[in-house]
């Protein structure tokens, strides 16, 4: 754990030092592109919810802050509290919505996602530049070298982490039947295939193209350079990074891995610099956003709020 904090440390040092080299013009560029990722993807979020609740009257405005908000709430605070935050936004949102309902809708919009991911994945593993899962323990991050140093441990988890769903699905069944009534409505827009593709996958495709430019100019913009492999790799390490969510937005991780990965195509400052500045850059917008959304959208002061009472009404059963 020190190592890991004192390697984040040196990281964040190389970052301030070069903070004079960094290409502005680039970086706002791909911030901007960012934000169109979230917007695109929001509008499938929107389409996806409005198949499951066709009688009801939303709108797009209060399914996308609440989309902005769960990436800003993610961005600063550990353990991805993000869903709890837009499960909460979005119940207030939209009239007669359930949490079972929601949540499913969620699941929906990782399907293109997790298929474009194995993609990715596939693809970095064949490179030469990103390390086996069984190297992972000799990174300089403390939660994934420990996770991938103690495998049957990591097995465990996972085990009991499947398990504690099934038994949790289990016990709603049992005693509840409208669970997976108010599931499957969730998944309502699958059912009409050409829907789901022009609707939700089609914006999710275009949400990756904005992501691919943000993170080609944040190449840029930090002296690494923009290139398709270079971007792929980044897509890769976030891919990673995304799977051990002890820190927000998975920083240590992602540092330890693009210095690895960039290892031969730039100076290991230059490297440890870019590491840090584009997870500040893109934390610090997102945080503005969400934050943005919070108070002018929902009317709300802080993050803190709307995670506590999201957790409030979810333990207190406040969906019917």
């Amino acid at each position: 754990m020190l190592a890991d904090i004192s390697g984040l440390t040196h990281a964040v040092g190389q970052f301030f030092s070069r903070l004079t080299a960094v290409h502005w013009v680039p970086l706002l560029i791909g911030l901007a592109f960012y934000g169109l990722n979230l917007l695109l993807r929001s509008r499938g979020a929107f389409n996806v919810l409005r198949a499951a609740y066709p009688a009801e009257r939303f709108r797009w405005r209060e399914v996308a802050g609440a989309y902005v908000a769960a990436y800003g709430a993610n961005s600063v605070f550990p353990a991805r509290p993000g869903d709890v935050v837009r499960l909460f936004l979005l119940h207030r949102s939209v009239p007669h919505s359930t949490y079972p309902t929601l949540a499913a809708s969620f699941l929906v919009e990782n399907i293109f996602d997790t298929a474009i991911g194995v993609l990715i994945l596939l693809f970095a593993f064949t490179q030469g530049v990103f390390p086996k899962p069984p190297d992972f323990s000799q990174l300089g991050a403390f939660d994934l070298s420990y996770l991938a140093g103690h495998p049957r441990l990591l097995l465990f988890l996972l085990t009991a982490l499947a398990l504690g769903v099934l038994v949790a699905f289990a016990i709603l069944s049992a005693r509840v039947r409208a669970f997976w009534q108010r599931v499957r409505q969730g998944f309502k827009i699958l059912g009409d295939r050409r829907r789901y593709l022009r609707e939700v996958a089609a914006l999710q495709f275009a949400g990756w193209l904005a992501r691919f430019v943000c993170f080609w100019c944040l190449l840029d913009a930090f002296a690494i350079g923009g290139s398709v492999r270079n971007v792929l790799l980044v897509f890769g390490v976030n891919a990673v990074a995304s799977m051990v969510p002890l820190t927000p937005g998975g920083a240590g991780v992602q540092q330890a891995l693009l210095v690895n990965v960039f290892a031969s195509s730039a100076s290991a400052a230059t490297v440890a610099a870019y590491s840090v500045g584009q997870q500040i850059a893109i934390a610090g917008f997102s945080f503005a956003l969400g934050l943005a959304a919070i108070v002018g959208i929902f009317r709300l002061r802080s993050f803190r709020q709307i995670i506590q009472a999201g957790r409030n009404a979810q333990a207190g059963g406040a969906a019917p």
